[in-house]
């Protein structure tokens, strides 16, 4: 395991609790507030049209960033991996070249 591999996990780790943490704050957050301002007892559907209508914009932005994080790891991992096929490229080549001398 390298060093990069064990901070990755880490970033894994911070991103899965911010998520964890946006969902918890999406579900609970919203009736609890709302209900500490008296404003459940009125008209409900349009309360919860209005919430659902939240959670989806949400859950949109979301999942919007996330592939948009994703596509940049890719990025890299894609750039990390073609480095490493040129390093080994090279060596071969530096390697072959000294068995002729």
């Amino acid at each position: 395991m390298t060093a990069g591999s064990g901070r990755m996990a880490w970033v894994r780790i911070g991103i899965r609790r911010a998520f964890t943490t946006a969902a918890a704050m999406m579900i609970g957050g919203a009736t609890s507030v709302l209900a500490q301002h008296g404003q459940l007892e009125g008209d409900t559907s349009m309360m919860d049209g209005a919430m659902l209508g939240i959670l989806a914009m949400l859950a949109i932005t979301f999942t919007m960033q996330g592939a948009f994080a994703g596509f940049f790891f890719y990025l890299r991992k894609r750039a990390k991996r073609i480095a490493d096929i040129d390093l080994d490229t090279e060596y071969s080549e530096v390697q072959g070249a000294s068995r002729r001398s």
